[in-house]
């Protein structure tokens, strides 16, 4: 992530809450195909690291930390982008948060649209993601995976009951794009247990991105930007890039699976990309 020319926001922003209506009381790289066979020993070799335990474990919110106290991330002029104050959509009235006691679903009452991450200041928006109405066609989504493997994912969503996709992407000035998608489930439990494990720490995603087949883990994302309640796996594309570099990162936040991707041409920053992670969390939470 590099700097824009505008002035960044504090990384630790808080998210405001929306005023609630009044409601009643209540080693070598190996072959394509053998990477293919190591990543499900990989992710199941990863099981006391999981990605969902991550989110269930006692963890600080960026919200509560001092920037001194984020490596990497200590002062403004470190490349962070200058985001709008974020706003959480207010809840249907009686309708509790997703990680509100008595919410066993984990689910996201309020408009899954509104939850995903505005575009920073001087960014071009890409209109192409905002799809019908807010919501992206299946299709559009899978795009952003190799094409082998698009089909299997298909199948898998639509066996998983994947109810929409809400999505928003942009390109900022430094020439860095972004692509943010928030898939919704019925329950918490589909994304824990059939979504997240596609994405586990010191493990390969299980369905590669389009323009990324070899990706790390980013073991450097530092654990104390862990939003409590949201599990988070990030990874970053290995020297040499190609065409582009891409980064990526998975949440599991109740019944939202999110997606985000950045990449540029010469390589993608870390700091904006684990910014708007941090951010797309703190909406989410």
């Amino acid at each position: 992530m590099t700097d824009s020319t505008t002035q960044a926001q504090p990384l630790d922003q808080r998210v405001t809450e929306p005023p609630q209506p009044a409601a009643p009381p209540v080693a070598p790289a190996p072959a394509p195909r053998d990477r293919r066979v190591l990543r499900a020993v990989a992710r199941w070799t990863a099981a006391a690291l999981v990605f969902a335990a991550v989110g269930t474990g006692t963890a600080y919110g960026i919200t509560g930390l001092a920037r001194t106290d984020l490596p990497g991330l200590a002062t403004e002029s470190d490349g962070r982008w200058d985001y709008p104050e974020l706003t959480r959509p207010p809840l249907p009235v009686g309708s509790p948060g997703p990680f509100a006691d008595g919410n066993t679903a984990g689910a996201h009452h309020a408009d899954l649209r509104a939850l995903v991450l505005p575009a920073p200041a001087g960014a071009r928006e890409a209109k192409t993601l905002r799809g019908a109405d807010g919501w992206l066609a299946s299709e559009d989504y899978l795009a952003e995976y190799a094409e082998e493997d698009r089909e299997l994912l298909r199948r898998k969503l639509v066996d998983t009951g994947l109810r929409h996709i809400a999505a928003r992407g942009w390109t900022t000035p430094d020439g860095v794009r972004t692509r943010i998608y928030l898939l919704q489930f019925d329950t918490a439990q589909v994304v824990d247990t059939e979504m997240a494990p596609d994405a586990l720490a010191f493990a390969w995603p299980t369905y590669p991105l389009r323009g990324a087949p070899d990706t790390e883990y980013d073991a450097k994302f530092p654990e104390s930007a862990t939003v409590r309640g949201i599990a988070r796996t990030a990874y970053a594309e290995p020297e040499p890039y190609g065409a582009e570099q891409v980064r990526q990162a998975y949440l599991a936040a109740g019944d939202v699976y999110a997606v985000i991707v950045q990449s540029r041409k010469g390589g993608v920053p870390a700091v904006p990309f684990r910014q708007t992670v941090v951010l797309q969390s703190q909406l989410l939470g």
